[in-house]
């Protein structure tokens, strides 16, 4: 297939979206196990399973309540013609800023490529999680005292001045001593970004990845500064596509599930969010699905829905293998692995 360039918008093939997520890496990605109450996030080994099918290069498994390294090597062991990773994500559940976890995450079997300082327990986004009360939309820590003192009291915090907790410092240290790994800033604040960033430089850390939460919060001029400093900018198909419900159960308590989603939102125009990426510059930026739970496509059919809308909104063929394959493989450090490329196990077999 020719090389298309926005011009030859009108004249791509049909094949085009399938050649080119042969070879794409889909950088996040949610699989099981979850909370009973949750129950619909995709096996694990049917999403690695789908995405050898089409022929993609790799998967990156994040776990909202820890760790997915052990996922990861499990299905390596059952799924030839694929690699999968994992990361570990500072959750409340594993006592946040906890050194002892990180370091056993790191050393985990199979291969943890991603530190992050979380999802749903971050104080920026514990803080903005929401219930619905009359039909308007109460931030729990109001609406419930209980989980102001007990969640948000213990909710990950950076300090965005001045000297950090002992505990941070030795996951810096952590992070530093492991190339082939990649610090997450999660989902925290603006002014939390840039604290991070320039501690992973303080500390030598290889590799920075702002999470799509995050680098909302950034103007296009602070996400292009970010670029400047080597850091990769995180974006995720659910920031346009999703759905109004609850996707994530991250508290066993019912009343804890944030249903701020159900009310109407002012989400950025599509095409304000995909000229943002040019702007930023295609190089710096790695696009993931965020997908896995079963009300909305497969994880592959998000990575197809990606390629086709970047061909739709202008993007050269070169320009998508950078977001959806060269970058990804940078961030996560593909070509650093060492371990044997697949288990002599095989009891999924390569499709004929």
């Amino acid at each position: 297939m020719i090389n298309p360039g926005p011009e030859d918008f009108f004249w791509r093939s049909m094949e085009l979206p399938d050649e080119l997520l042969v070879g794409a890496i889909d950088s996040h990605v949610h699989a099981g196990p979850v909370l009973s109450s949750n129950p619909g996030h995709t096996d694990p080994i049917e999403i690695a399973v789908e995405a050898r099918a089409a022929g993609m290069r790799a998967i990156v498994y994040y776990d909202v309540f820890g760790g997915a390294s052990g996922t990861a090597w499990m299905v390596n062991r059952h799924v030839p013609g694929i690699r999968t990773y994992g990361g570990y994500l500072m959750n409340s559940g594993h006592g946040g800023l906890n050194p002892r976890a990180i370091k056993t995450a790191l050393h985990i079997e199979g291969g943890c490529r991603m530190i992050s300082f979380g999802s749903h327990c971050t104080y920026h986004q514990a803080s903005r999680e929401a219930t619905v009360i009359d039909g308007q939309r109460v931030p729990l820590h109001q609406a419930y005292p209980k989980f102001a003192a007990d969640e948000l009291s213990r909710a990950v915090r950076i300090p965005t001045s001045g000297t950090i907790p002992e505990e941070l410092a030795e996951i810096l240290e952590l992070v530093a001593e492991r190339p082939e790994v990649y610090l997450n800033t999660g989902h925290v604040s603006h002014d939390e970004v840039f604290r991070i960033v320039e501690l992973a430089a303080e500390y030598k850390i290889a590799k920075v990845l702002v999470a799509h939460p995050a680098r909302g919060l950034l103007s296009i001029d602070e996400q292009r500064e970010l670029a400047a400093r080597g850091v990769f900018l995180e974006g995720a198909l659910v920031d346009i596509f999703a759905t109004g419900v609850p996707l994530t159960h991250y508290y066993v308590e019912r009343e804890y599930i944030d249903r701020g989603h159900e009310l109407p939102q002012t989400r950025q125009p599509v095409a304000d969010y995909f000229e943002t990426l040019r702007a930023v510059g295609p190089e710096h930026i790695v696009l993931g699905t965020d997908y896995g739970v079963r009300n909305l496509p497969t994880a592959v059919q998000g990575m197809r829905t990606w390629i086709t809308l970047l061909l739709d909104y202008g993007f050269s063929t070169e320009q998508i293998r950078h977001m959806t394959a060269e970058n990804p493989a940078r961030l996560i450090g593909i070509d650093q692995d060492q371990e044997p490329a697949r288990s002599r196990i095989a009891r999924y077999p390569e499709p004929t």
